[in-house]
């Protein structure tokens, strides 16, 4: 992944958390008989019609796809549940509501894949933006507010936001520490820009070029 190939680079694109997201467990509702399913990342089944299972979400996608199943919304996808959350996000600015960590990429897999099984699901959407944009603002807005610490701690984060906020930190704790310790950053800077040289393979003096002959 290109977070992790790149030490330099802490950053996942939206199709890799969307990847890690799609491990998330979600209930279906099977319409068909069907035997245990085997994968490396564990068995899941057997399916019996009209008896919910839980399955990773990109089981339950694969199956949607076939028409063999309905996804069940998770709890937290209700309107009640949402709004909700969406006030709690408005009244208080100083913190965050505790949200699935990959709400956003579960929402959006659903918006996608399985549209026929939300209800009321333009609301259900205008929610989760709202929200998503009042949290991003508070993100912001509490970075402006960053200073030099060893560390940062912001709770309930999801995915998509830790990733947004990662390069900044990182690169706001690496300028706190250069102008904490700058003899320590000096010769940090000095080695890196140092060339490694290449030795010349060394001639013999007494070696003399021989002229090319025509054939």
């Amino acid at each position: 992944m290109a977070g992790q190939s790149d030490p330099h680079i802490s950053l996942f694109s939206p199709q890799e958390i969307e990847f890690m997201a799609e491990d998330e467990l979600v209930e279906i509702v099977p319409n068909i008989r069907m035997d245990p399913l085997n994968f490396i990342s564990g068995d899941f089944g057997p399916f019996f019609p009209q008896i919910p299972a839980k399955v990773p979400l990109w089981l339950a996608v694969a199956l949607k796809k076939r028409g063999k199943c309905t996804i069940r919304p998770p709890q937290w996808m209700s309107i009640e549940n949402l709004t909700h959350v969406l006030e709690g996000e408005r009244e208080d600015q100083g913190a965050f509501q505790a949200v699935p960590f990959h709400y956003i990429e579960i929402s959006r897999l659903l918006f996608d894949h399985a549209r026929d099984d939300i209800p009321d699901i333009y609301m259900v959407r205008s929610l989760i933006e709202d929200i998503r944009d009042v949290r991003l603002h508070k993100v912001e807005t509490n970075l402006e507010k960053f200073s030099a610490t060893s560390a940062v701690k912001i709770s309930h984060l999801s995915a998509m936001e830790v990733n947004v906020v990662r390069p900044f930190v990182v690169r706001s704790l690496q300028a706190f520490y250069k102008h904490d310790n700058p003899v320590v950053m000096a010769d940090l800077d000095s080695s890196s820009d140092i060339q490694p040289q290449v030795r010349q393979p060394q001639v013999p003096r007494n070696a003399q070029r021989q002229p090319l002959k025509r054939r």
